[in-house]
């Protein structure tokens, strides 16, 4: 894992080093164990290293094949490098070093652009072709590596992260209202926008192709649901499932270094740590927990410490937590903004902690994102698609309900009359529609409505977990890996006929309010019907209580804390006519939100944090 800037000029003009020497220094958080530069004209690449797979020299960058045709710099892990460095060889490649990067390198000259199809793993890379004077940027299938990029007539300058492009001279810093409306209904950004206006993040499964006749994107890969596997028995897709999901885990265990595991004491981190236990002996497991002395309600089931200890103890991991606090999370947040940068779906301030833990261990950490997503783990999101009548009836039903912060009919009271103004003709319904219309979808049955919420969340919201956690985890020089993205996993997920994962298809299911959650706790005691086929696939090596537990996110008891603990921080913050949020939304309508709260009126967690974030976004950025 590393981080990864650049420098393409359209002007003619040279890209000097002293400015790629900036950009690396503005993401050093992600590479401590190096740093590398390349200018030739008007192409520069910079690149900071986390040493994992080979240590040696050998693995620098940025890399060059024999002739310097051909320039690599490159952030991720490929778990099969080793059968494509086989592969390769017998095509009549030689190496001359251990690293997954030089294969990617080997690929490029063998299959061109092509090279990307046999790529197994998390990955965002840029290349450099002298010979075609043409730059590539890459994006993995399922975008766990971020990828952003600035364009204007004299350049195109990307990296990892936003900060390193907003330090090279020329980039301007100001706020996109477009992405603001889409956050401020989302609680995401579903296009390639960001916050800052003209910075994009290259979607996930595309690549960019620059050179002098201009910039063309295209999408290698996309999420398939249309070939299903009709015949399979119940019982047959289970052994099939768990066989890939070991063979998921077991390729991401590569590594020169320690790999250790999140443990959270629900049924994904637990599986996962299994198949790694009996792959690597003792390891290293981390929890997050939170102090619920505060707490009221269900919220004080928030604490998964004991349930973790429980597998710690069955797995017999060396196993260690953090305990969180209300105060925590004011205490990190000017640091934890700055390192996010690109607000996305909910309270992340746990990640950053326990991210910081297990960086003072290890380098590489396995985490369980992916399997709620692929498998169906929130049947009480579900509802609104599987009550629709077709596709617009979907489109309306589902929506209306992932409108998490704003609804359209209160974006004139949220924002300033001035932005209100500047968003005239922007639809963030539209949006929601620009998301599912490239997938072809079928809106007739349930089975059909089932799949077409798990795509979306897939591309919307899993994809906002995955800028999160490279975020959070890169910010203490920690690699994640996410076992459940594994390609072959993934592929077969898809195929899966919807009734293996939601028990009760079929069935109504109550409606509730995605923010309240006390009722989808309660939802959860009761049904436990998502994740079926997850379930009886890993029944083997959990626990019954942990196979058939019910569902908990990975949340603090901010409804709690923010009407108790965190209050006069926030009343500080966004009860102040200084308060930066105020430029572009209307204090009333904020006052009005956090009253509500206060009062217990509504639960707006969600709303309060994401107005915490964009305040201190402003303070940080502008």
């Amino acid at each position: 894992m590393c981080g990864i800037a650049g420098v393409f000029r359209f002007d003619g003009q040279p890209v000097s080093k002293p400015n790629l020497k900036q950009m690396s220094d503005a993401i050093a958080h992600r590479g401590p164990d190096g740093e590398g530069h390349y200018a030739d004209g008007t192409v520069g690449f910079a690149h900071r290293r986390l040493a994992i797979i080979d240590l040696s020299p050998g693995g620098r960058q940025p890399m060059s094949n024999a002739d310097g045709s051909v320039i690599l710099i490159y952030n991720g892990e490929l778990f099969n490098f080793q059968e494509l460095r086989t592969r390769l060889q017998a095509l009549g490649h030689t190496f001359v070093s251990q690293s997954d990067t030089e294969v990617i390198l080997r690929a490029y000259e063998a299959w061109g652009t092509n090279c990307v199809l046999h790529f197994n793993g998390q990955f965002a890379f840029a290349v450099w072709d002298q010979a075609r004077k043409c730059l590539l940027l890459v994006r993995d299938r399922f975008g766990v590596k971020p990828l952003y990029y600035y364009r204007d007539a004299e350049k195109l300058v990307f990296a990892s992260e936003i900060k390193a492009i907003l330090a090279y001279p020329g980039v301007p810093r100001a706020v996109d209202t477009e992405a603001l409306n889409e956050y401020f209904t989302f609680q995401n950004i579903l296009t390639d926008k960001t916050l800052f206006k003209g910075i994009h993040l290259l979607p996930a499964g595309c690549m960019l192709r620059i050179d002098r006749d201009g910039v063309r994107q295209s999408r290698y890969w996309d999420y398939r649901f249309e070939d299903e596997l009709t015949s399979i028995s119940e019982d047959d897709a289970a052994e099939e499932l768990f066989r890939l999901f070991r063979q998921a885990v077991t390729r991401q265990l590569v590594s020169d270094v320690p790999v250790a595991a999140y443990l959270s004491g629900g049924m994904d981190s637990g599986s996962i740590t299994a198949i790694a236990r009996q792959n690597l002996g003792r390891i290293m497991t981390f929890t997050c927990g939170f102090d619920l002395s505060s707490a009221s309600g269900l919220e004080l089931g928030f604490d998964e410490r004991a349930r973790a200890e429980v597998m710690a103890n069955l797995f017999k991991t060396e196993h260690y937590e953090v305990v969180l606090h209300a105060g925590d999370m004011e205490h990190v947040m000017p640091e934890l903004i700055w390192h996010q940068e690109d607000p996305r779906v909910g309270q992340c301030y746990p990640n950053y902690y326990i991210a910081r833990l297990a960086s003072k261990f290890v380098k590489v950490v396995l985490s369980g994102s992916g399997g709620d997503e692929l498998f169906g783990g929130y049947p009480w999101r579900y509802y609104r698609g599987m009550d629709s009548a077709g596709k617009d009836d979907f489109y309306r039903n589902y929506y209306a309900f992932w409108q998490r912060l704003t609804p359209d009919e209160d974006k004139s009271l949220l924002f300033q009359p001035h932005v209100f103004r500047e968003l005239n003709g922007h639809s963030t319904f539209d949006i929601f529609c620009g998301v599912m219309e490239p997938a072809a979808l079928a809106y007739e049955t349930s089975e059909d409505l089932f799949n077409a919420s798990l795509y979306f969340e897939i591309k919307t919201f899993l994809h906002g977990l995955l800028v999160v956690e490279d975020k959070m985890s890169m910010a203490h020089a920690l690699e994640a890996r996410v076992p459940f993205l594994d390609n072959d996993l993934v592929d077969f997920a898809m195929r899966l006929p919807a009734r293996f994962k939601l028990k009760n298809l079929n069935e109504p299911t109550q409606r509730m309010d995605e923010d309240d959650v006390i009722k989808r706790q309660r939802y959860a005691a009761q049904r436990s019907d998502g994740k079926a086929i997850l379930r009886k696939a890993m029944s083997r090596h959990m626990p019954p209580e942990i196979a058939e537990g019910v569902k908990q996110g990975f949340s603090a008891p901010d409804a709690s804390w923010f009407r108790g603990e965190s209050i006069d921080y926030i009343n500080a913050l966004l009860r102040s006519p200084r308060a930066r949020i105020y430029d572009y939304l209307q204090m009333p309508y904020v006052i009005a939100k956090l009253d509500e709260h206060t009062s217990g009126a509504k639960n707006n967690r969600l709303l309060i944090w994401s107005l915490l974030s964009f305040e201190w976004w402003l303070k940080r950025f502008l």
